[in-house]
């Protein structure tokens, strides 16, 4: 076959192939290839295999670009399923407090938290906010993020949502990181509707949801079921409504308490249940049952200085799928880095360093309903991939710059050269 990209000889090739989402023992399932290449033509896969079988099996166009990939490994690109990637403003001293003693929830009950970003968004122009997610993907794209899901949520009115998911769709066709929008006015309920939260739901209902759906501008709807936030009722409703607009439903799911976030997802069907620290061995099953996939977010978890972390080896022995992702945020997901993502996730959460692999790659991309095109190295797929100098283990080096290359689409959109010795 033809390929106009070649990475050859890597150490290991982390193919993630086969059919996802991953649940229970097979998580740990990531058809590791020894001494492999994987070529490409025009963005897909055409070859995935051993590298003495590469040099007879691949055929260089005469413009071929050719990866020497010897002591290195080849991982699928990340695919980050969770992150609030739009908004303005600086809540950097939040972090401050929180480092002083002070909780999250105490931030938030002082007028902090959510409604100061929200300030903040709804005063900065498009513009503005176009370039703030810009500098952000780059960084993603650095640590091999090539695909991530982008929500609203600080704007919460008609006019500000809309801008953010337009911002979010201007910057997703002006860079490589491929994205996928979520509409989440239920990220809070504003100042202005805090004595009459149900007119905001149905604000949200019978106004933002229609408008959103009618411009084409998200492909979900998330809400935020928590105490305090969106009750499950109204969290239900919400998500109810946009499945009638077409917008797949995600969720916001018991991160301070066993809120009921977990119970909706599954009676609701929901592709994805995010944060999950306090869900029980009840809710898993009806996660497993329901075919809820578990988005953990361990780096929200460290930054808010929660205390826990999402039961993962619980979810992964009742046949949840596990995927992972940064929550890139302005208040607590001070991160652009599935890598470190996944550090945490092997040393907080426990899971091996395949089952983090796999939830940041294959589970990932199902958390998007991505899976069928992303997610693995096979054949037929999009050539996304992640060039890692060193050993697998390698990947989970917090602070060492072990990404090389970063491809989307068969192109080389990232390089790092390692400094001479």
């Amino acid at each position: 076959m033809t390929a106009d990209v070649l990475i050859e000889n890597a150490d290991l090739v982390a193919t993630c192939a086969g059919p996802g989402p991953r649940r229970g023992a097979a998580q740990r399932d990531i058809n590791a290839l020894p001494n492999a290449s994987v070529a490409g033509f025009e963005g897909r896969i055409v070859f995935v295999g051993s590298a003495h079988d590469a040099a007879s099996a691949v055929t260089l166009a005469s413009h071929a670009l050719v990866i020497d990939a010897q002591g290195c490994t080849v991982v699928p690109g990340f695919v980050d399923p969770h992150t609030h990637l739009v908004f303005a403003g600086d809540r950097r001293d939040e972090l401050r407090r929180r480092l002083a003693g002070v909780s999250y929830a105490e931030i938030a009950a002082q007028g902090g938290g959510i409604v100061t970003s929200v300030a903040a968004t709804r005063a900065a122009t498009e513009h503005d906010l176009v370039d703030g997610a810009r500098t952000r993907l780059a960084d993603m794209l650095s640590f091999g993020t090539t695909t991530a899901e982008a929500k609203s949520g600080y704007g919460l009115d008609l006019k500000s949502e809309r801008k953010m998911l337009r911002a979010i769709r201007t910057v997703a066709a002006g860079q490589p990181v491929e994205v996928t929008a979520t509409f989440m006015g239920a990220h809070e309920v504003p100042l202005e509707f805090r004595e009459r939260r149900g007119d905001y739901v149905r604000e949200i209902v019978d106004v933002m949801l229609p408008a959103v759906a009618e411009e084409g501008l998200a492909e979900w709807c998330d809400v935020f079921c928590e105490r305090g936030v969106f009750t499950p009722d109204e969290t239900r409703d919400i998500l109810l409504a946009g499945q009638q607009r077409g917008l797949k439903s995600r969720v916001h799911a018991d991160e301070l308490a066993l809120s009921g976030g977990s119970r909706v997802a599954a009676e609701v069907g929901a592709r994805s249940a995010d944060h999950l620290i306090f869900v029980d061995e009840e809710h898993a099953t009806l996660l497993h049952e329901r075919n809820v996939i578990a988005t953990l977010l361990p780096a929200a978890a460290f930054f808010l200085k929660l205390g826990r972390y999402a039961p993962a080896r619980m979810l992964i022995e009742h046949e949840v799928a596990v995927a992972l992702a940064t929550d890139l945020n302005p208040g607590g997901g001070f991160t652009t880095s599935m890598p470190f993502v996944m550090s945490l996730a092997c040393f907080a959460m426990n899971l091996t360093i395949e089952e983090a692999l796999i939830g940041a790659t294959l589970n990932a991309a199902a958390s998007i309903d991505r899976h069928d095109t992303i997610g693995s190295l096979e054949v037929g797929k999009q050539l996304d991939a992640v060039i890692i100098g060193g050993a697998l283990t390698d990947l989970i080096r917090v602070g060492g710059p072990v990404v090389r290359h970063v491809l989307k689409r068969g192109r080389v959109v990232h390089t790092h050269t390692p400094a001479a010795p």
